[in-house]
């Protein structure tokens, strides 16, 4: 059996996030979409995205027995049951008659041709309890159940390390998980309010003070004095220090001095600059507004709290101040005096209203001074997606 996770046709609601990536590759929980899938099916998923995107991943070997998995639902064992009883040509969706999952009965080269063959496909079953990611602040929004399911699944396959004597722990030392490698100094971390868990070759350096439920992973590091609440994932590689509270932290990017973060997500190879600080609350209380990039048009979130969506290798200022929902493109440069604007698109150089397209090969040459630093440069493929986007905006 091959198992390959699709994008859906909403992917693009999940702008600035799914313009540099597939959707299985979205950090959410302790795993992405895909590392959860591929717990949980115990194999190596391939992916089928949008053409732009498709050269920088493997496709995966697809042949007539294939099932075909929509990358935007979080993987659990129920669901992948009901997925195996699908029967070739099948097609099992939730109660909003969305594809959750086909079992191709021939090859299928491209997702229009996916799409093809769900819709003339019997919908055999419904399953009612299917969770997904449909817009971009679902991902710090899903963030407490995705971290505490992925927390019980780690610990039926793995064993933690000894915590240290000199942590304080509030709770259950049972709650949290120490990787291979993690460096923890004198710290305070209450699992009483979530699961805990510190990836491999981590640091949380001291003074930390960490309320679940929490993951920071492999290689990430939280800077000293860190004040976390929950529900926070810091992806690898990732250093993050200051006030921050529920918010999503991808692979490679900093937040590394004071200044607060909230209800948030920041995309690979983001820098924000000492001090900057982001409003996650309206003064008036009222619900959250932000740019659809897709739509081009505001909608409400639906939530009180929201605050930053940093698209990957966007960059801002020190004392840089970010309103309640402000959404920043891909590749973007930000500074400047008084608040940037609500909607900040990719390649902008400023940000205030005054703000001018960042010149291509300038973007390249900082995003690749950024990645230097981690012994890593832009590959062409992710050239050519960046280079996508920016055609679009000129």
């Amino acid at each position: 059996m091959n198992y390959i996770l699709f994008d859906d046709t909403l992917r693009k609601q999940l702008y600035p996030f799914t313009q540099t990536r597939a959707v299985a590759h979205i950090l959410c929980g302790i795993w992405t979409m895909k590392e959860r899938w591929d717990f949980f099916l115990g194999a190596d998923t391939g992916i089928l995205t949008a053409p732009e995107l498709q050269p920088l991943y493997a496709s995966g070997a697809a042949n007539e027995d294939t099932l075909y998995i929509n990358a935007a639902y979080f993987a659990n064992m129920p669901l992948v049951e009901a997925i195996h009883q699908l029967e070739r040509g099948q097609v099992l969706a939730d109660t909003e008659q969305r594809t959750i999952a086909y079992r191709s009965a021939e090859p299928l080269s491209d997702l229009e041709a996916l799409y093809a063959a769900c819709s003339l496909s019997s919908h055999t079953g419904i399953h009612r309890d299917a969770a997904r990611l449909v817009k971009p602040w679902d991902i710090f929004a899903c963030n407490d159940f995705a971290i505490r399911s992925d927390f019980d699944a780690i610990q039926v396959q793995q064993y933690s390390q000894k915590l240290p004597d000199h942590v304080t722990v509030i709770g259950e030392r049972e709650d949290i998980f120490v990787a291979p490698g993690a460096v923890i100094g004198p710290c305070i971390i209450n699992a009483r309010t979530g699961p805990v868990y510190i990836g491999a070759d981590s640091e949380v350096m001291e003074g930390c003070m960490i309320r679940g439920p929490f993951a920071l992973k492999d290689h990430g590091v939280l800077k000293m004095g860190a004040k976390v609440y929950g529900a926070t994932t810091i992806g690898e590689g990732s250093k993050v220090g200051g006030e921050v509270n529920n918010i999503v932290v991808f692979n490679n990017s900093n937040k590394g001095h004071d200044g607060f973060l909230g209800n948030a997500v920041m995309g690979e190879w983001c820098n924000l600059g000492a001090d900057t600080n982001c409003s996650n609350l309206k003064n008036d209380y009222n619900t959250v507004k932000v740019w659809n990039i897709e739509n081009g048009a505001q909608e409400s979130t639906g939530l009180q709290f929201c605050g930053l969506l940093m698209g990957d290798h966007s960059k801002c200022g020190i004392n840089t101040m970010f309103n309640t929902g402000t959404v920043v493109g891909v590749s973007c440069n930000v500074f400047g005096s008084g608040f940037p604007d609500k909607y900040i698109p990719a390649f902008t150089w400023g940000g205030t209203g005054e703000g001018v397209v960042y010149r291509f090969e300038k973007a390249v040459e900082a995003a690749n001074r950024m990645m230097s630093r981690r012994n890593r440069t832009l590959s062409e493929a992710e050239i050519t997606v960046l280079k996508n986007i920016y055609d679009h905006i000129v």
